[in-house]
């Protein structure tokens, strides 16, 4: 583990008192309750300011709020908290409609995140877990999440990256990527055959917030024992259908 930042330790304490229903503080009730030098707070208290996490007071000079980017972090925090919660009951409803295993995961940076996950009750099934990362590149989701990014976020994140394979069928040349990202928005389902596990197929359709943005994905994982052209057909409109009810249960209302 990497040691701790004192300078972020210490700004993280600062905000932290403001769960102890203070509505305001100053300075020298910050040095009191943390027991820090005048001069550590002052500086620690300027920055939090100039990066909108605190904001002075008006017609208190000295005193300190919670200033908006608390506010968005935590508006984001309760978004995925969300997604999370009704992710699951959504990818359950697909798992007991096609008995294979049903994830949502979101995009960070280049990896996605598996957030919910409902099992296949098959004895032969795809092995993971919520909170698992992989590489954007070699899932379903992953590609789909790509796909769905504006042109220039995606040149930013794809810009100086290195795609490693996670099995020989996994795309590691960047200029195929981008076609294969291109056949997926224009598809608008993903489909992966091998590319994040040797012995898995897997298809996955886009999740939209109220906004319309493209915020997760849900995918259906097969083995290859149980997949064909006719199931792939099949199985991508199980997966556009619950991603579209995901996306409706987020507030979507669709075209």
């Amino acid at each position: 583990m990497g040691r701790l930042v004192p300078a972020v330790t210490r700004s993280l304490d600062i905000l932290e008192l403001f769960l102890e229903g203070e509505g305001t503080l100053s300075a020298p009730e910050v040095t009191r309750k943390l027991q820090l030098p005048r001069t550590t707070v002052h500086e620690l208290l300027t920055t939090l300011a100039a990066r909108s996490y605190l904001v002075q007071v008006p017609d208190q000079p000295g005193r300190y709020r919670l200033g908006v980017r608390t506010y968005q972090l935590g508006s984001r925090y309760a978004e995925q908290l969300d997604l999370a919660a009704e992710g699951q009951q959504v990818a359950r409803e697909v798992a007991e409609t096609c008995d294979e295993t049903v994830h949502v995961a979101v995009l960070e940076d280049t990896d996605v995140i598996y957030i919910a996950k409902v099992d296949s009750t098959h004895a032969v099934r795809m092995v993971s877990a919520a909170g698992r990362r992989l590489p954007a590149h070699c899932t379903s989701v992953g590609k789909m999440l790509l796909a769905s990014l504006p042109e220039d976020q995606l040149a930013s994140r794809l810009r100086g990256r290195e795609f490693t394979a996670m099995t020989p069928a996994s795309i590691t040349d960047p200029t195929e990527l981008l076609t294969a990202l291109a056949g997926i928005r224009e598809r608008g389902v993903a489909v992966e055959h091998q590319e994040s596990n040797p012995d898995v197929s897997c298809v996955a359709a886009p999740v939209r917030d109220r906004s319309g943005r493209v915020v997760a994905a849900l995918s259906i994982s097969v083995p290859l024992i149980r997949w064909s052209q006719e199931r792939e057909g099949e199985l991508a409109g199980l997966a556009a259908k619950g991603a579209a009810d995901l996306s409706v249960r987020l507030g979507h209302r669709g075209a």
